[in-house]
């Protein structure tokens, strides 16, 4: 019974607020429940090599695309003056002595190998060379017109992310290529978790019209790199172009990316913004998270409504688990301690000062109003109010 009066108490405080759409917010927020079209792809097998045929496997909306450290990519991509490593070299003329000489298909363990072995520009524009020659000899000799299966595809993509060859990775996302390459949007995630990775926002503009030229579908995992470059790169032009994009195309949006979206809008202090973002989240899913909780807590105190975003906490740290229970601490002292500076330097300069009085005000009565249900013990307001920003 207390759970459910906590959450009913939860519906009232976010149920207050009046959220005012225009007709395309409307439009998008009623299709992102449409289900989105999975790329649908057939596998046709070819007798004489294991890595023929064409496919574009469907991949789930909320499959887990591991996001890929800074540390985990090489950044150099290789001087024009470098030469290839002597394995790749040496499987590259094996290779090229197959088709041209003996007239037959190498060994597909060739190629793996050539792809694994790569270590440098020159390396990758030499397995680009073999996959048109041998893109060319099936046409040729063997008939065979379907393209090499799109786990390969990943794979060079992958491979071109690794040693910095951006420029030949994006070849592997177009549709028709002379390379035999199946692009599929898990290809493009390699390439986008390079840009996340690099911070570069440029590249995964690039990528993502290449996506849209190709008519690659874009799934969960898309946004959630997307969002997190966008972030990173503090672009709010940037997330809102993209967002109106994926709802368009009936993206579910995941937890995490919304965590990314809400907590951006309110960097900002974008009350506005947030609390469209937060009933497109509503719609989706019924549980707030951490993040996207404190976000709505924080939109609250900017309205000047302090009671209601302890209210709200109050009731966020009865849906968590024990484990998560512990981060709200935590929450609260970022609040207290990070969050003013960070929303006061978006704001335009005549409206600061108002701001800073609203906000040194109230977060002490939200503080307050935590510290008499038993939750924020340990936070304290010395630094918050020795703050100079809120002076």
């Amino acid at each position: 019974m207390q759970v459910l009066s906590n959450a009913r108490n939860l519906a009232r405080v976010l149920g207050s607020r009046t959220i005012i759409f225009n007709s395309n917010q409307r439009y998008l927020s009623s299709l992102i429940q449409s289900p989105c079209s999975s790329l649908q792809c057939q596998i046709h097998s070819d007798a004489s090599s294991g890595i023929n045929g064409s496919c574009s496997y469907p991949m789930p909306l909320h499959s887990i695309y591991p996001m890929i450290s800074r540390t985990f990519f090489s950044t150099e991509a290789g001087t024009v003056n470098s030469n290839p490593t002597e394995a790749v070299k040496e499987l590259y003329d094996d290779m090229l002595q197959s088709v041209n000489v003996k007239r037959t298909m190498p060994p597909n363990a060739s190629l793996w190998s050539m792809i694994g072995n790569c270590k440098n520009r020159e390396d990758i524009k030499l397995l680009f060379d073999v996959l048109q020659n041998l893109r060319r000899f099936r046409l040729s000799n063997l008939r065979i017109h379907s393209n090499f299966n799109c786990n390969l595809c990943q794979q060079v993509a992958k491979t071109c992310a690794r040693v910095g060859a951006i420029d030949f990775g994006k070849k592997a996302l177009w549709l028709h290529n002379v390379y035999g390459l199946t692009p599929s949007v898990a290809s493009a995630h390699h390439l986008l978790s390079y840009a996340k990775a690099h911070n570069d926002a440029k590249l995964m503009v690039e990528v993502m019209r290449l996506l849209k030229r190709n008519n690659l579908p874009l799934q969960a995992g898309t946004a959630d790199i997307v969002f997190s470059i966008c972030y990173n790169t503090n672009d709010w032009e940037l997330i809102s172009k993209y967002s109106k994009r994926f709802m368009k195309a009936g993206v579910k949006l995941r937890q995490t990316t919304f965590d990314t979206w809400m907590e951006f809008a309110i960097r900002r202090g974008d009350t506005e913004s947030l609390w469209n973002i937060e009933k497109l989240r509503s719609e989706s899913m019924k549980q707030l998270s951490l993040t996207t909780g404190f976000a709505c807590a924080k939109a609250l105190l900017l309205e000047r409504k302090p009671e209601d975003a302890a209210a709200l906490i109050q009731s966020l740290n009865e849906t968590l688990s024990d484990r998560r229970k512990q981060s709200i601490t935590v929450e609260v002292e970022k609040l207290v301690n990070e969050w003013p500076s960070e929303v006061l330097k978006h704001q335009k300069e005549e409206d600061k000062k108002a701001l800073a009085a609203s906000l040194k005000s109230d977060i002490p009565t939200m503080v307050a109003s935590l510290l008499n249900i038993g939750l924020a013990r340990d936070v304290k307001l010395e630094d918050f109010t020795k703050n100079e920003i809120l002076s």
